[in-house]
């Protein structure tokens, strides 16, 4: 967090290409572009930009009082699915002689190109804009020295007629501004490795790439898909009435397992209010859900375990490989959580299967206590995976 002195000596320093002023408190597009530039760091810095709020354009305070509200609203652009993907940030005030600062500290990404609303923007100097192809390459060529992520990385054995080009095609026009889109000749390759999902030095798919448009992503991934099983009773010896191997493309995985989840809730008559009868779920449909996207976006696609879907006559279990990632842990979840898979999570916002980032365990913890089912419960002791426990209602 920047000291007074510190941001008093950035706000001197009028020519920095690291510091956006503004006396806005509301223009959520600037505010966002300035993210994306500052995420993006074209000039190679590896430094934090600033986006300074209530601030004159000399750099003298414009006599701003910061509210909680304002800084909430800040904070709030890092998670709402504009810039992909997640920047990492902070959000703080800093009081003034003449006025409060609200500042919002940007690091450089380590996947570039990070793009707002699905154009990638850039600062160099004091110019700050859409990238152009050559700037964009340049990002994409960065990213792929600093990509650390398994989705990010190449999956060697495969190769582009291995990426069903036509779903990749729908995708980059539901998540590219549709002006980029018109205006790209470039390569399908290029196009690709633009959205983390080709490695063009290889000359082969990422994981991402093979997950999300793969035609066969089980032969490179063997552990990529849900194993379903609904059970009579509440033992897994129990001869299964209906059981599965839900596989293919994220897009076909994410589809099926929402319409099983539709198919298997029961609604039942329960009394209300004494005389009043509704129609009531035994579990609330988005809740489980929500946990189920979860699985899919945090599992750990190294592993060959399949994610686990349970349906028992009391209880739903969900099994996913790959224990608490990076920041997360047992006593701060689910407040806290880092992306194992970004590329993944990105992808699964723009398809809409995600809302809104690091909501949606607290989402399905609400629903469920609405639809009055108990808490859904999770059990991190084994520290490769982590199993969700989800009751009926009861009657």
């Amino acid at each position: 967090m920047l000291s007074q002195d510190e941001l008093l000596a950035l706000l001197s320093d009028l020519e920095s290409d690291r510091i956006e002023r503004t006396r806005s408190t509301s223009d959520a597009d600037k505010f966002g572009q300035a993210i994306c530039a500052f995420a993006n760091d074209l000039p190679g810095h590896r430094r934090p930009g600033y986006l300074l709020v209530g601030v004159n354009d000399d750099g003298t305070p414009s006599g701003l009082t910061v509210t909680d509200e304002l800084l909430k609203n800040l904070g709030a652009i890092r998670s709402d699915g504009n810039v992909l993907p997640q920047p990492a940030m902070n959000v703080f005030k800093v009081a003034l002689q003449g006025g409060d600062v609200a500042v919002v500290e940007v690091l450089p990404s380590d996947l570039p190109p990070v793009r707002y609303k699905g154009r990638v923007y850039i600062r160099v100097g004091p110019r700050k804009g859409v990238a152009n192809e050559q700037e964009e390459r340049l990002l994409f060529e960065r990213r792929t020295a600093l990509a650390r992520s398994f989705d990010a990385r190449p999956c060697l054995e495969a190769r582009l007629n291995d990426i069903a080009l036509g779903q990749f095609d729908a995708y980059r026009r539901e998540t590219i501004d549709p002006e980029t889109v018109l205006a790209n000749h470039r390569p399908i390759e290029h196009q690709l490795a633009a959205l983390r999902l080709f490695d063009t030095e290889r000359h082969c798919p990422t994981h991402a790439g093979i997950l999300l448009f793969g035609k066969n992503p089980r032969f490179y991934l063997p552990g990529a898909y849900v194993q379903y099983l609904k059970l009579p009773g509440t033992d897994l010896t129990d001869v299964p009435e209906d059981q599965a191997e839900i596989s293919g493309d994220l897009h076909a995985i994410l589809h099926e397992l929402e319409s099983r989840v539709r198919l298997l809730i029961q609604t039942r008559l329960h009394t209300v209010g004494g005389f009043e009868e509704k129609l009531v779920p035994d579990y609330p449909e988005w809740a489980l859900r929500e946990l189920l996207m979860n699985a899919v976006m945090h599992r750990n696609y190294e592993s060959n375990t399949p994610i686990r879907f349970y349906w028992f006559s009391g209880h739903v279990e969900i099994l996913s490989p790959g224990g608490l990632y990076g920041e997360a842990t047992p006593e701060n979840f689910p407040t806290r959580n880092s992306y194992r898979n970004p590329i993944i999570a990105e992808a699964m916002k723009s398809l809409g299967f995600v809302n809104r980032f690091g909501y949606g365990v607290q989402r399905a913890q609400a629903l469920l206590a609405q639809n009055g089912n108990p808490p859904a419960q999770f059990d991190f002791s084994d520290p490769h995976t982590v199993l969700v426990k989800v009751y009926r209602r009861a009657t």
